[in-house]
């Protein structure tokens, strides 16, 4: 399933001269993150509103959060697959996840906190609450881009209004031996979009589309933003999800977090501006949650292209 290239992944700068909405490095950045989305589905971001404090402070708490018993850290259930706690899975015996949903909100984060720590824990509270707003920030200027390059500003505007965003703290155990072990197994994620930051272990891969894989290293300062399979319908088809996977060696745990943004209680539609002659109509109007529900079925799970046996015309 392809070889490791030496290639890399684009790496864009988010910084207090391009943030400025209409200005010219503004312009031209938005079109380097189209073309970076467009040609690999993901791209690494450095971002100026990411302090080295906070990257210290959420690991700090990842690993705190990891050290509860495990029976403790199953207390966090979710209606939604894979939003709640997920570990000790034969397929994946590396991984274990937790998630915090509506997690840029006091109240997703409050609950989150009280489940697993009755008694309170405003450390991790503050800093899981701090990193979602800061990291969902970021995630409203991409896509604010991406929807200024395509002619749709109004059209995010409005599913951004509605979006809920899932922060999943993620941990590897190192693979016993001197094998590499499989962490997680290719895939899209089925977010609206994603936004992974990693710690100082390596494992990340990503897909290009000549079918090799490439590593991503890990830096205090950098991100991984990648589009979801709803993102690629809203595009109607513009942008494709990048495959993915994490790949472990050497002895050390590796920690790492995802900001999933979803689109709740509206149906995502390709707004009519992206649909031509060119480019005919490829995706039905969809509710997010329900496609991930969908994914996780048989169909879901056997399918090619999930997102298009869901809702493609």
């Amino acid at each position: 399933m392809g070889s490791l290239a030496n290639q890399t992944l684009p790496t864009i700068a988010f910084s207090s001269q391009n943030l400025e909405v209409g200005s010219s490095s503004w312009v031209s950045t938005s079109k380097e993150v189209v073309l970076a989305l467009e040609e690999f589905g993901c791209f690494i971001a450095t971002y100026t509103n990411f302090s080295p404090q906070l990257h210290h402070a959420i690991f700090q708490a990842s690993e705190e959060l990891f050290d509860l018993p495990t029976h403790v850290k199953m207390l966090n259930t979710s209606d939604t697959p894979s939003h709640g706690y997920v570990g000790q899975e034969p397929v994946v015996p590396l991984y274990e996840g937790l998630g915090i949903e509506n997690s840029t909100t006091e109240q997703g984060v409050d609950r989150f906190t009280r489940i697993l720590w009755p008694s309170g824990n405003e450390t991790f509270r503050e800093a899981a609450l701090e990193y979602s707003k800061v990291v969902a920030g970021l995630d409203k200027v991409v896509m604010t881009m991406v929807s200024e390059v395509y002619g749709i500003r109004n059209a995010y505007e409005s599913l951004h209004e509605t979006t809920s965003y899932l922060l999943r703290f993620i941990k590897y155990i190192a693979p016993a031996g001197d094998e590499a072990g499989l962490g997680i197994v290719p895939h899209t994620d089925k977010s609206f979009t994603s936004i992974l930051h990693q710690r100082q272990v390596k494992g990340l891969q990503a897909m290009t589309k000549a079918g090799d894989w490439v590593g991503v290293d890990p830096s205090p300062s950098t991100f991984v933003v990648m589009a979801g399979d709803a993102c690629m319908a809203f595009t109607n088809g513009r942008i494709e999800p990048s495959y993915h996977r994490v790949m472990i060696e050497g002895s050390e745990e590796r920690y790492s977090l995802g900001l999933f943004a979803f689109i709740r209680d509206v149906e995502i539609q390709v707004p009519e501006e992206l649909v031509d002659e060119d480019h005919p109509l490829q995706f039905k109007p969809f509710d997010n949650y329900k496609y991930v529900h969908f994914y996780y079925t048989e169909e879901g799970r056997r399918s090619k292209c999930p997102i298009r046996a869901y809702c493609g015309v």
